[in-house]
């Protein structure tokens, strides 16, 4: 993986920024904590996306236990770039890559308390050097599906790195019941997902921009966030069946020139940019969001949703973010690794569409029918708020055992 990464590096930016951020990494970290007698706690992260998961759990412990440092890591520049600077975070670093020579040299350097690991994460020689050095690690917001490699008859050494954890708090049954099938039971617990509680977090403190309400003024507003190319495409079908009162947001996952441009030539006469708004007349239909950093609190300006990434193998971007205001979601059709998001689909509060014709079909019957579109917002905010409390479940355990 290393080889194709540092190969990818030559042309890839991201690739680029994975090498260069890894270059003597020990050294590094080795200066950071050098001298210093410290208690400290080491949260992992894959990226962005496992970040926001283990965020409430993070400020929840410098809240509640500030005599411990918190070391973050990230394995993904997209995670480590943007959160780099991170408040609650003492240190951030990226993850050295794994090997038994590293993993020795991190741990013993850092030397940590407790050691967490953010839902997907599993690095077989840190774990092991975890689990050889007694420091208690737990797996939180975790989630199993039956085709992974834990329950393959190859995947030994995958099931090997399971037994490393003190504890697997994991988002829903099923999870239980496939580790169970491995001999992995008697140390889960099902938690729920910790994203309940950060979007609840960010509801509660959403940001107002006077240029979104500028642009909805009496309207209703339909937003669509994390969007990619395919996703837009179905977007720019739907101005069709939006009444004259309806006004569309645009917050695509990628701001970078080429696909802006790309967007105002879908929009053309319908769209502005976000970055024009102040300069701009009034009469836009269609709000292009050309920054980083607005959407979790663009959405409580909105009715409905719609989440990108569900045409891509990756699978959808956050569906609870726009759900904690009440807004339906539509979104692409590949959504099987999300939880969250077969329990909406399951109650009707999200609606995965594969064509414009059916994406239109449903969108006219949600934005014609208020009564309707008012008391499944109702439903999908209680639905949200109990879910909640993951966090809260999660640290109970594991500071009567651990956080002294």
């Amino acid at each position: 993986m290393q080889m194709g990464i540092r190969i990818a590096a030559l042309f890839n930016p991201k690739a680029k920024l994975w090498v260069a951020g890894r270059k003597n990494i020990l050294q590094q970290i080795e200066q950071a904590l050098s001298g210093k007698t410290e208690k400290r706690i080491w949260i992992h992260c894959s990226s962005l996306g496992e970040f926001e998961q283990g965020r409430p759990v993070i400020e929840t412990i410098k809240q509640d236990y500030p005599d411990y440092k918190i070391v973050l890591t990230f394995f993904s520049p997209s995670g480590y770039e943007i959160r780099k600077d991170y408040t609650y975070a003492d240190y951030v670093f990226y993850l050295p890559i794994d090997s038994a020579n590293n993993a020795k040299h991190f741990i013993n350097l850092i030397n940590p308390s407790l050691a967490i690991f953010v839902k997907y994460e599993f690095w077989y020689h840190y774990l092991n050097q975890l689990k050889t050095n007694n420091i208690p690690t737990i797996l939180i917001s975790a989630t199993f599906r039956s085709s992974q490699v834990f329950f393959k008859p190859h995947g030994g050494i995958f099931r090997k790195m399971l037994q490393c954890f003190d504890y697997l708090f994991v988002q829903d049954e099923v999870s239980v019941k496939l580790l169970s099938t491995v001999g992995v039971k008697d140390n889960v617990i099902v938690s729920g997902d910790t994203r309940y509680d950060r979007v609840a977090e960010i509801a509660s403190i959403a940001k107002k921009y006077p240029l979104v309400e500028k642009f909805k003024e009496h309207d209703k507003l339909f937003i669509a966030g994390s969007t990619w190319p395919a996703d837009e495409k179905l977007l720019e079908a739907c101005l069709d069946v939006l009444p004259e009162d309806w006004k569309l947001i645009i917050a695509p996952h990628e701001i970078h020139g080429a696909h802006i441009k790309d967007l105002q030539d879908r929009f053309l006469s319908n769209g502005v940019l976000y970055s024009e708004m102040a300069k701009k007349p009034a009469g836009y239909r269609v709000l292009i969001v050309d920054n980083i950093g607005m959407l979790s609190s663009l959405y409580s300006y909105g009715e409905i949703a719609y989440v990108g990434g569900g045409f891509d193998k990756g699978g959808i971007h956050n569906i609870l973010e726009p759900a904690v205001f009440g807004l339906p979601v539509f979104m692409g059709p590949i959504y099987d690794k999300f939880i969250e998001a077969k329990a909406m689909v399951s109650r009707q509060y999200a609606f995965p569409v594969s064509n414009a014709a059916d994406f239109n079909s449903l969108l006219q019957h949600l934005v014609e029918d208020d009564a309707h579109r008012k008391t499944l917002q109702d439903n999908i905010r209680a639905y949200v708020s109990a879910n909640t409390g993951a966090t809260k479940m999660i640290l109970d355990i594991v500071a009567a055992k651990w956080l002294k």
